[in-house]
């Protein structure tokens, strides 16, 4: 006997990853490889490194 799951886990995970939004860091740096995000008064600094992470800094 194979057990269901209700329908609340079967739903794709993409579904609720569609609602998050998305937003490319090569476009929020121009191309760059920084870029300063405000949060309220604080500024962050983000950065792609040669290895193609991303840092986030204060």
């Amino acid at each position: 006997m194979t057990a269901t799951r209700p329908s609340e886990f079967t739903r794709p995970a993409t579904s609720i990853l569609a609602r998050i939004p998305q937003h490319d860091a090569t476009e929020l740096t121009r191309g760059g490889n920084q870029a300063m995000i405000l949060l309220d008064d604080q500024v962050y600094q983000l950065r792609i490194t040669r290895a193609g992470k991303l840092i986030l800094t204060k």
